[in-house]
């Protein structure tokens, strides 16, 4: 199979199930940024981070392509896919809560950064958020499942705990803001 099929130089790609929509779509956008989030994860799974916050990279970068196949996939194609779960985002409150309970609470509001891995995982909850942005302007006009928006929303959540234990981790302190 060639990796290049000349297919979508005319500005537009398939969704699975035959479809074709241009490549500006809201709904290529959002798993676009789905697969950006992805390879953002495996920039910091790259960094060697905390063993557990590594397996559970591992299992988001999955959960991430499960994600990109269901936007990939109208409802209305009628294949059999995985999609995202209401269990899936049970899954992500699990680890939220895990790793929540071992940091010190929150006294203010902290900066993007401490350790790079750390500054690796804000970078990839950023762009989470922006894919939820985009999920929820798709929404207007495309058919996005709940759970989808569902599970992006606490993956950014998830992501920022996460960025909190490595630094725990790690020894070093999160960048506390200082208003001025």
């Amino acid at each position: 199979m060639k990796i290049y099929t000349k297919t979508g130089d005319d500005g537009s790609t398939s969704l699975f199930g035959g479809q074709r929509v241009l490549k500006s779509d809201l709904r290529i956008d959002a798993y676009g940024t789905v697969d950006e989030l992805n390879s953002q994860l495996g920039w910091v799974a790259s960094m060697r981070p905390d063993a557990e916050l590594g397996a559970m990279i591992e299992r988001l970068q999955n959960l991430l392509f499960t994600l990109g196949a269901d936007l990939a996939t109208p409802p209305t194609i009628n294949v059999r896919i995985d999609r995202i779960s209401e269990e899936n985002v049970g899954e992500l409150e699990q680890m939220i809560d895990s790793l929540d309970s071992r940091l010190a609470p929150l006294r203010s509001f902290i900066l993007p950064g401490g350790s790079p891995t750390s500054a690796g995982l804000h970078i990839a909850r950023t762009v989470c958020r922006r894919a939820e942005r985009i999920l929820i302007h798709a929404r207007e006009t495309e058919s996005i499942s709940d759970e989808a928006t569902h599970f992006v929303n606490r993956l950014s959540d998830l992501l920022f705990v996460m960025a909190r234990f490595e630094n725990a981790s790690k020894g070093v302190d999160d960048v506390k803001w200082i208003p001025r």
